[in-house]
């Protein structure tokens, strides 16, 4: 019984998700990628520095290692506001 009802569950929790996902016009999906890909990228440069601070040390590296992070932060920050502007895309008062 608790194997069906966890079963229940997820197939309704994905019906749900399915139906949001297609209520998005394919303009908010491309939005919602090209965030996606600014994260993606923000993280991996961020992700980069730091590692670069690592192997330098002290306190540069330490600065350097900070600079990656404000980084990934920035492009998670911008990619939010892109997700925002994109959610925002199809949605007329009314």
């Amino acid at each position: 019984m608790k194997k069906t009802l966890k079963s229940a569950l997820l197939v309704c929790t994905a019906a749900m998700g399915l139906t949001v996902a297609a209520c998005d016009s394919p303009a908010e999906n491309a939005a919602e990628n090209q965030a996606q890909a600014v994260r993606e990228s923000a993280d991996a440069t961020g992700e980069a520095i730091e590692d670069a601070g690592e192997r330098i040390g002290g306190a540069t590296g330490e600065a350097i290692e900070d600079r990656g992070e404000a980084i990934k932060e920035a492009g998670e920050r911008k990619a939010d506001q892109m997700e925002d502007n994109a959610d925002k895309m199809d949605k007329t008062p009314g």
